[in-house]
């Protein structure tokens, strides 16, 4: 054993995110170099995230064999809705689908509102392929076409419920056009209804403290006031547009959605007759840059301020599809609020929603496979019945702890940790990476946990050989071997145990010479 007086300490406490535009000189230890399927967890460190199940053992029923495909999922009176092959349906509560309209357009690109207006729950949905139609909370549906007069739109892909009038835009005849419905009614284009244009190609809209913001693809507007006497439309931004407006979301009382140089946030609070725009993904503009025109779709987890954006193509596997989480938390040094990311692989959501059921809040996506999935559920991604492990990561930078120049001789790790069942001591494991991965530097094989159980704490484990620790944060001690000028340090877990949280860490070390 080392003499303790020469060991040199160095505790890594794990926030920042992934972060993909600093130079390995600029990164804080506690950043993120990769950073997969571990979610910044807004109580500190970095958190597994939690897997998916089946929310329904059947596949979403279509009349057309032509795609796998679910085009839509809608968390709807405490149930889901989903569309396939033109076919909605709804789930049973015995694993299986009742179809409730059927020769419905066949685009994963359904947009949805849930709306209320005379005392009876609904909801609006637009396929961009046909007519828009309702559904209420009895399952039947209304085909919107103008029964209280004027002339309906046509074919909208998107819509949404502001100040008690339906609006509707996309229209492939009047792509720069909104178009609402009378007061308290969705089929009334006559009396108190309207269109309002603006100058752009609309793709998408959301209801937002009051206004309503239409998303065009090199602009943005918004309309306030109540009524058709008082609508009024104001340039939110003539500079940057929306990508798709499948990325609209909205979390921490602000929108985010993902514009041409990055993702971005409307601001919550106006000023000077404007909104405050900001981007916010700076630290991952090469993923940024990687998603294109891919399939997009996008979700929320309020109770985590998180934000999910998924971006795969459709010939990549589920193993390779690509998505982003963003969460929204405070930086423990500074105290201001800012996003943290990190990247998804082993999802492949078509469409995705996230709303309340029972008071609960759940998270559905439909996949490509034409099965309904629910988030935030087990420690495995679930496929067709099958279940398939969660491959989870981190790295961080390379560390020069103080000094580049010497070398340090490491002797013990401590990982403070954080676990709500067994530890799986076989496929959770970390390692320590030396002088940047150098081929010629002896690398060090993986350490386990030793313990495989929740780790004991301080006063109820040997100090040197078990877990201890306090407030539900075990620390692992272990010891390690190596040597180098850097150090990196990779926690790897393939487990199906729930949430393994990584809070940080501390490496003890003799220093070496000087090169």
């Amino acid at each position: 054993m080392p003499n303790t007086s020469q060991l040199t300490p160095t505790v890594v406490s794990c926030f920042g995110g992934l972060v993909l535009n600093k130079d390995i000189f600029s990164m804080r230890p506690g950043e993120a170099l990769q950073l997969q399927n571990f979610e910044p967890d807004i109580a500190g460190g970095y958190k597994k995230m939690l897997g998916t199940t089946a929310y329904n053992s059947n596949i979403v029923p279509q009349v057309s064999s032509s795609s796998e495909i679910v085009d839509m999922v809608a968390i709807f009176n405490d149930l889901v809705l989903a569309a396939r092959g033109g076919t909605i349906s709804r789930a049973g509560t015995t694993g299986s689908w009742t179809s409730i309209a059927t020769g419905k357009g066949t685009s994963f690109r359904y947009d949805f509102e849930r709306y209320n207006y005379n005392g009876t729950e609904k909801i609006m949905i637009a396929t961009g392929s046909d007519s828009a139609f309702s559904i209420d909370t009895s399952y039947n549906v209304d085909i919107i076409n103008a029964t209280g007069g004027g002339t309906a739109p046509t074919n909208p892909k998107f819509v949404a419920s502001f100040k008690n009038h339906m609006f509707y835009a996309g229209m492939s005849n009047a792509i720069s056009s909104v178009t609402f419905s009378g007061p308290f009614t969705e089929d009334d284009f006559d009396t108190g209804a309207g269109t309002i244009k603006v100058d752009t190609t609309i793709v998408g809209l959301k209801v937002f403290r009051e206004e309503l913001f239409v998303f065009g693809e090199d602009r943005i507007f918004k309309i306030s006031g109540s009524s058709s006497s008082d609508f009024v439309v104001t340039p939110v931004t003539r500079r940057i547009g929306c990508v798709d407006g499948k990325s609209i979301q909205e979390l921490g009382g602000d929108l985010i959605y993902l514009a041409p140089d990055g993702l971005r946030t409307i601001a919550g609070t106006e000023r000077i007759g404007d909104v405050e725009l900001g981007t916010v993904s700076k630290q991952i503009q090469d993923r940024i840059a990687e998603i294109g025109t891919n399939n997009i779709t996008s979700t929320v987890i309020r109770g985590k301020s998180q934000y999910r954006l998924f971006y795969p193509t459709t010939s990549q596997t589920e193993e390779t599809a690509k998505g982003i989480i963003a969460v929204l938390k405070a930086n423990p040094e500074t105290g201001t609020l800012g996003f943290e990311y990190s990247d998804i692989r082993g999802l492949k959501p078509s469409a995705t929603d996230s709303f309340f059921v029972n008071s609960t809040e759940t998270i559905v996506h439909g996949g490509y496979d034409g099965y309904v999935y629910k988030q935030e559920s087990g420690g495995s991604f679930t496929r067709a019945g099958s279940t398939f492990t969660i491959t989870g990561f981190y790295r961080s930078p390379d560390m020069s702890l103080g000094d580049p120049g010497i070398r340090k001789n490491m002797q013990r790790a401590l990982v403070n940790y954080k676990v709500n069942e067994q530890m799986d001591t076989t496929n959770q494991t970390f390692t320590l990476r030396y002088n940047y991965d150098d081929t010629n530097t002896p690398q060090p094989s993986s350490y386990s946990f030793s313990s495989a159980q929740v780790a004991a704490f301080y006063g109820s484990g040997l100090y040197g050989t078990s877990a201890y620790g306090s407030s539900g944060f075990p620390l692992e001690r272990v010891s390690v071997e190596g040597s180098g000028f850097v150090v990196a340090f990779k926690l790897e877990d393939e487990s199906t145990k729930q949430a393994l949280s990584l809070r940080g860490f501390e490496l003890e070390y003799i220093n070496g010479g000087r090169r």
